[in-house]
């Protein structure tokens, strides 16, 4: 029994000395939990919407105070025209439009039946559907709080619109999410276990010594994949046109350069982790856990950034998949061009000349 005792608590001293079980013991298993209580969760808060008010009166303030204090709604800007509500939309700065009509205050006063009109986009359906409830249910109130014996349908019309997606169909929703997902885990998965397979046959040493230069051995290493994944791509843009009805109402040629620069950036990726682990096993590993979880959770494909926490909003802005899904969304839905288009595009510019630099220098330094 002594010895059984001693054996367990040598076990005890060796997991305790070993950095990484203990990650692996407390570390994730705290990450997950943070993940799944703060990020998983279909409520929404802090959602950012835009006024045009065209009565500019105490009511139409007044109804926007009152959705403001909700906390369910955030505003980022005042509109002047409903140009400016497209404009917007296109951008992807707000997720909702509350339109006050001239005449509100006068027709309400008198008895007469007026509207506000909710727009919401529904390239994310059910965002859409719980903002307009919302505030739905907040201008509701307010008018019962005016006048308590009169139904408030009978004094104020609200109107709702689902812009992009009026059936609200959730292809519209997943193609993006899928198409972000696969080809970041694929492309990196695969690009992972390059470097690292080759330093575990000891053939690296022998492609180093070679006439080519270390930039064209990764893009060696790149170029295949890079090919392969982009007509991956395009079997998922195709798959989503012809077979889900997802509609395609921007430029093809900005849509297949978009994601040829996103596969760049994902195999770039790839390279930085197998140049940064010794194995193919760790490669694989480390590719799942740093790419899966944060592409699922923070990347605004199944829940809603605006609800997470700060500090897991900031997080989020480090997650390449976040940049690229509101690229194709935009493309493809919204038809948006280049002009709405330019800076998630320059952000995943950055983040590939940063993760291939990185790679080379990593390289550089392993063979130094």
């Amino acid at each position: 029994m002594n010895r059984f005792t001693a054996f367990v608590k040598k076990e005890f001293f060796h997991i305790l000395r070993d950095r990484r079980t203990l990650l692996i013991l407390f570390g994730l298993p705290l990450v997950q939990v943070l993940l799944f209580g703060f990020a998983l969760t279909n409520e929404i808060k802090n959602a950012k919407i835009a006024i045009l008010d065209n009565d500019k009166s105490p009511h139409s303030q007044q109804i926007t105070n009152k959705l403001l204090a909700s906390g369910y709604f955030q505003l980022r800007e005042n509109l002047r025209s409903n140009d400016d509500i497209e404009r917007a939309f296109r951008k992807g700065t707000i997720k909702l439009a509350v339109v006050f009509p001239a005449g509100l205050t006068e027709n309400y006063e008198h008895g007469r039946s007026t509207q506000i009109q909710l727009l919401a986009d529904a390239t994310e359906q059910n965002t859409a559907i719980s903002l307009t409830n919302y505030a739905t249910a907040i201008i509701r109130d307010y008018t019962t709080d005016l006048n308590p014996t009169v139904q408030p349908p009978l004094t104020i019309d609200i109107r709702s619109r689902m812009v992009f997606n009026s059936e609200l169909k959730g292809a519209f929703v997943f193609v993006p999410g899928v198409m972000a997902m696969v080809l970041l885990l694929v492309s990196a998965l695969m690009t992972s276990v390059t470097i690292a397979r080759e330093r575990e046959t000891g053939t690296l040493e022998v492609l180093m010594v070679s006439p080519l230069s270390q930039g064209q051995i990764l893009l060696g290493k790149v170029v295949p994949y890079l090919l392969l994944s982009f007509l991956n791509g395009c079997i998922i843009i195709a798959l989503g046109v012809f077979v889900l009805n997802v509609p395609l109402n921007g430029s093809l040629l900005l849509l297949l350069s978009e994601t040829l620069l996103f596969i760049f950036l994902s195999l770039s990726i790839g390279i930085f982790i197998s140049s940064i682990v010794d194995t193919q096993l760790v490669a694989m590993f480390a590719s799942l856990m740093a790419l899966l979880l944060p592409t699922i959770f923070l990347s605004g494909f199944m829940f809603p950034i605006e609800s997470m926490p700060k500090p897991l909003q900031i997080v989020s802005n480090l997650i390449p998949a976040k940049y690229f899904i509101n690229i194709v969304k935009g493309i493809m839905i919204k038809g948006a061009g280049l002009r709405y288009l330019w800076q998630p595009t320059l952000v995943l510019i950055g983040m590939s000349i940063v993760f291939m630099g990185l790679s080379l220098r990593n390289l550089k330094t392993r063979l130094s």
